[in-house]
């Protein structure tokens, strides 16, 4: 899987993994963060989350243009870090308003904008080597893996940094006290029991008042949260610091087609009009169905984290907690690795040893944190369960790219159109695991009425399967459909197709936050099943314009 490919994939790698990181850190904690600050529903919050991503994955567009036409890919992506930079620090500092919270989410979407397509074209770039093309779909999935290594660590970041911050406050993070507070504070918390037990458990003789209590946890808590985002500012730091540091590796993809054609016109490869047409119609295609993919998929950060605040358990036992805990489930994870290492046939003996040498340190580090768990009511957090889609993608993707792999050595292996519509299948089975566990829960609507808390909580497992099914998904689509784009754009239009994958990414995340409404009406198997139909209606359409999109593949 790793054996071939340019090293400049790698430094991409690492860039990209520090930035992702300090986003997916940063979207951890947001929608918690608005709700809590702001007393916010979850319909107010989603058309901020909503709008937040949309920005994210719409302005790739303007910065595919920049670089094509001005400043190039390295220039462009170096000014995109630092001005998400800026956007992180702004949102880092407490006590700040609604307007000037937009503003820094702003600037953050101008950085992500400038830098994210253009990364991604500069990685198609090493490969339109022919000695390299045909591990382009092989070098995505590797790509992915670096998002996804830093997604891993970021929740745990993002409520580590809450944690402490709780905790120099002589306060504990429950999940049911911000909606209480805030009722409670604009007049609308018709029982005030189940708050006056949280006040007096946290405050304790320095209890005084429920209004007191009230501003100060909320206070807190948000605090809390700007010091999450100020781990994603310090992230960026990182994440230009190997994109420079290992400039040599890459510079020599670093030009546009309008830069090359001037150097050396005869070189460049000329696509005739027809070509041209096909192939931004078949991009044009592939990014209306990927629309309801992101739709569907970014429910992560919005409604799937609201379904494990309110409708999951939040005190597993011992055997489940071990996942949820980076101290217990870092060295679980490492001691598979370990084993992976030392069973491979093909392994040599030096990685063999290195191997057990991991799966015996892990054991032992293992043997100790999870001796600190209790036998019952280990505490799990909402945002906590999206550190799973990207150890899945971690551990997945070997796998998926060995099937492939196999498939190709047989000339059997799907095209890339039709892996995105097996995607958009894999997405509805997803979102069909939360249908069956939504019936007979509470709507959200009636359980706002009733205070916040639902009779019925479900196992943390309903979220991890769907999780799990989702990131098969994505591994059939997204670093797929990136690798497609890659292939199918027109030369002069690299950078800009890629801000045109980002863009129909951008609508389909705009879409996630604006069904929000459906979310507060309807009974929640009735929200889940919108996704599972919309996402089988996308798959079908693929299938039948499926020679249309191959046919611009090859041309």
């Amino acid at each position: 899987m790793f054996k071939g490919h340019p090293k400049g994939l790698y430094v991409a790698f690492f860039a990209n993994m520090g930035e992702r990181f300090g986003y997916y850190t940063m979207l951890a904690i947001f929608v918690l963060y608005l709700q809590s600050k702001f007393g916010w529903s979850a319909t107010q919050a989603g058309h901020v989350y909503g709008g937040f991503l949309f920005g994210i994955y719409f302005l790739p567009l303007l910065g595919g243009f920049i670089a094509d036409n001005v400043l190039g890919y390295g220039k462009t992506i170096v000014l995109g870090i630092i001005v998400m930079f800026i956007g992180y620090v702004m949102l880092a500092v407490p006590g700040r308003g609604q307007w000037f919270i937009y503003g820094a989410l702003a600037v953050i979407s101008l950085g992500t904008g400038l830098f994210k397509g253009n990364l991604q074209a500069l990685v198609g770039n090493l490969y339109d080597e022919a000695k390299y093309s045909k591990l382009r779909d092989s070098a995505f999935n590797i790509f992915y893996m670096g998002i996804n290594i830093g997604a891993f660590f970021a929740p745990s970041a993002a409520r580590g940094m809450r944690s402490w911050v709780l905790n120099l406050q002589g306060l504990r993070y429950d999940a049911a006290i911000p909606s209480l507070a805030n009722k409670y504070l604009n007049g609308t918390l018709e029982n005030t029991k189940e708050l006056s037990r949280f006040a007096h458990i946290e405050m304790g003789s320095h209890f005084t008042s429920l209004t007191d209590f009230s501003h100060h946890y909320i206070n807190a808590l948000s605090k809390s949260y700007n010091a999450g985002f100020a781990v994603a500012a310090v992230s960026m730091i990182l994440s230009i610091v190997i994109f420079l540091g290992f400039r040599k590796y890459y510079k020599h993809v670093d030009i546009t087609h309008k830069e090359q054609k001037a150097k050396n016109k005869e070189s460049v490869v000329e696509l005739t009009r027809a070509q041209t047409k096909d192939r931004l119609m078949a991009l044009g295609l592939v990014f209306l169905v990927v629309i309801f993919f992101w739709m569907a998929f970014h429910q992560n950060g919005f409604t799937l984290t609201i379904f494990a605040r309110d409708y999951t358990v939040g005190a597993v036992n011992k055997a489940t907690a071990i996942i949820f805990n980076l101290s217990t489930f870092l060295p679980v994870l490492l001691g598979i690795l370990g084993i992976v290492l030392l069973a491979g046939k093909n392994n040599s003996a030096k990685v063999k040893l290195l191997g057990a040498i991991i799966a015996i340190a892990s054991a032992i580090v293992a043997y100790f944190t999870i001796r600190q768990l209790q036998p019952e009511g280990n505490p799990i957090s909402p945002e906590i369960f999206q550190q799973f889609n990207p150890i899945f993608i971690v551990f997945l993707t070997p796998v998926i790219v060995g099937y492939f792999a196999y498939l190709r050595k047989r000339n059997k292996e799907f095209s890339s159109p039709k892996k995105i519509g097996i995607g958009m299948v894999i997405t509805a089975i997803g979102f069909t695991i939360m249908v069956v566990a939504s019936i007979h829960l509470i709507s959200p609507h009636d359980l706002a009425q009733q205070g916040g808390v639902s009779p019925t909580l479900r196992s943390p497992f309903w979220l991890i399967s769907t999780y799990f099914t989702l990131t098969v998904a994505e591994l059939f689509l997204s670093p797929i459909g990136i690798s497609f784009v890659s292939k199918v754009a027109p030369p002069q239009f690299k950078g800009l197709a890629q801000g045109g994958w980002l863009g129909a990414t951008a609508v389909g995340n705009l879409a996630a936050g604006l069904i929000g409404p459906f979310w507060d009406k309807w009974e929640l198997w009735q929200f889940f099943a919108l996704l599972v139909g919309l996402t089988l209606l996308s798959a079908i359409f693929i299938f039948s314009i499926l020679k249309l999109l191959e046919r611009a593949t090859n041309s």
